[in-house]
């Protein structure tokens, strides 16, 4: 496994492997890798012959007061879990490298609409820095297929409404949510719950088994839908609810009813302490 930590150093590793007719496959991450990481890069192996992963925490997705300074960082466990799912570089560059000027000097990606709803309303400018940061690895690795995790929905929405607006010759993969035995959706951020945190934190998983039934029971009013995910989150003493909505799968926009060839998926956010925690799940394909 090779490790760069410039942009140089990368892309003339992957060009290696592309002259060696390698398709090439790309994992973004911010580290502190997990088995959800994990299965993303089993996912690029599959699909691709040569397999690279970023770490980078990117500071230009954080806004004022979030978790930037205390996001775990443990590089050398990053590296040993890329080593044994059989990665093939890893790509660790510092601020300085991705931002010369600085992120208030740098230029931006804006994803219209799909930016400024549900986590955009809350984060206004944090679909901004994930486009940014994800458009600059692209054209640093210029992968053929990128992998990223269903739990991020709206990211991987908007990372491919960008892809077919730029006209990206990159094929957008999204791998189911992966879970503990428990239901809670894997996240570098759940290490910050305390116990009572973490077992009000199974509120959400239980919120969306509990819509989904609803909808594959009959259920069609999305305002209906939407009570039946608040409830178990607002009887939780340990949970701060953000939101909970009910959107098409694609566009995003707010459903009143959920309806056959529709595509259909609940979305929600609430927090535990300081730890904010989101999950998603398809109510109809």
């Amino acid at each position: 496994m090779q490790v760069a930590t410039t942009i140089a150093s990368a892309r003339m590793a992957v060009e290696q492997a592309r002259g060696e007719r390698r398709r090439i496959g790309l994992v973004p991450t911010m580290g502190a890798l997990h088995r959800g990481h994990v299965a993303l890069m089993e996912e690029s192996r599959r699909l691709a012959d040569f397999t690279a992963v970023s770490i980078f925490v990117n500071l230009a997705q954080f806004g004022p007061g979030e978790d930037y300074d205390r996001y775990p960082r443990v590089l050398e466990e990053d590296l040993r879990a890329c080593e044994a799912a059989g990665v093939d570089l890893v790509f660790k560059p510092s601020a300085q490298e991705m931002y010369p000027r600085g992120v208030p000097a740098a230029t931006f990606v804006e994803v219209p609409g799909l930016s400024h709803v549900l986590e955009g309303e809350i984060r206004p400018t944090h679909f901004r820095g994930v486009a940014t940061v994800v458009l600059a690895l692209f054209e640093i690795i210029r992968p053929d297929v990128a992998i990223f995790g269903q739990k991020d929905y709206q990211q991987q929405a908007l990372l491919r409404r960008m892809a077919a607006d730029l006209h990206l010759p990159i094929e957008i993969v999204t791998h189911p949510i992966v879970r503990e035995a428990d239901g809670l959706a894997l996240s570098s951020r759940n290490i910050y719950l305390d116990a009572d945190q973490r077992r009000g934190s199974l509120a959400l998983s239980r919120a969306l088994d509990a819509a989904r039934k609803a909808v594959a029971g009959g259920e069609t009013d999305a305002n209906r839908v939407r009570q039946i995910l608040r409830s178990p989150i607002e009887s939780e003493l340990a949970a701060a609810l953000d939101y909970v909505e009910v959107v098409d799968a694609e566009t995003l926009e707010k459903l009143d009813r959920i309806e056959p060839g529709r595509p259909a998926v609940a979305l929600l956010a609430a927090r535990f302490g300081e730890t904010r925690l989101i999950d998603n799940a398809r109510l109809t394909e």
